[in-house]
């Protein structure tokens, strides 16, 4: 049996599913069997994220009771199983999120590491979603409205008797007027599991369809979700050293760096 770990957040937009998909294919590359479910049924992004889109089957389609589960799961980056939340909107009117953790029980007999993408917000598929999972991370970035919300939906995972594991910073450093650590552990009082930097390759990853801990694997965000991943299982991890510019390329963009 395996364990279930929802990514939540208070509001859309903090990188969520970012943080999902790339943590479901780093916790993979450690040699874990790993499941992502996008339980967002009504703003799906997964499968945009992991370039899947167009699958015949969703969970749309499961919590429906037009299919099983085994119907709905797709071979994403690296190994990881997918589940889709699907973009019909007859596929969203029929849907039953009360089926959700019934379908929950049937994955993890299969697999190691669920990794449960929840919806922003807190509304009725967002407590589905949070009381179905075992262990909570909460995704925020480090600005006082991210922590408002973040807040939130600690306090709500706290009276459904979900277990918090802690908080992931993510996009840290897009702005001088970012909270520090110790600011965001004080007012959230959880660990800080891990710490994402701003990463201009995370959006171009997003637009070609591919994860960036895929495209960019030793880009700043992609190690900190390594990191991140590595110490979620007990594993060692130690980054790639940078490489260092050779003589005459250090000499080309000195000449033409300010061009």
């Amino acid at each position: 049996m395996g364990i279930s770990i929802t990514i939540a957040s208070g509001k859309g937009g903090v990188g969520k599913t970012m943080l999902s998909s790339n943590l479901g294919i780093a916790l993979s590359q450690f040699g874990k069997d790993v499941t992502i479910l996008d339980a967002d049924i009504e703003m799906a992004n997964l499968e945009l994220h992991l370039g899947l889109e167009g699958m015949k089957f969703a969970l749309h389609d499961v919590l429906a009771g037009e299919a099983d589960i085994s119907q709905a799961v797709y071979k994403g980056p690296e190994g990881v199983r997918v589940i889709p939340a699907g973009i019909s909107l007859e596929g969203l009117r029929k849907a039953d999120p009360e089926i959700l953790e019934e379908v929950l029980g049937k994955l993890l007999k299969d697999t190691d590491i669920l990794i449960i993408d929840a919806p922003a917000g807190l509304g009725r598929s967002v407590v589905t979603a949070l009381a179905a999972g075992q262990e909570l991370i909460i995704v925020a970035n480090p600005e006082i409205s991210s922590m408002s919300d973040a807040l939130k939906t600690k306090i709500v995972a706290a009276k459904l008797g979900s277990h918090v594991l802690g908080t992931v910073l993510n996009r840290v450093g897009y702005d001088k007027t970012d909270l520090t650590v110790q600011e965001v552990q004080l007012i959230l009082e959880t660990k800080i599991l891990g710490i994402i930097p701003e990463d201009p390759e995370v959006r171009r990853s997003a637009a070609f369809g591919s994860p960036v801990i895929v495209r960019m694997p030793n880009s700043p965000a992609a190690i900190a979700v390594k990191k991140l991943a590595a110490d979620l299982i007990g594993k060692k991890y130690i980054p790639p050293k940078p490489k260092k510019e050779s003589f005459m390329k250090r000499l080309v963009n000195g000449i033409f760096g300010g061009i």
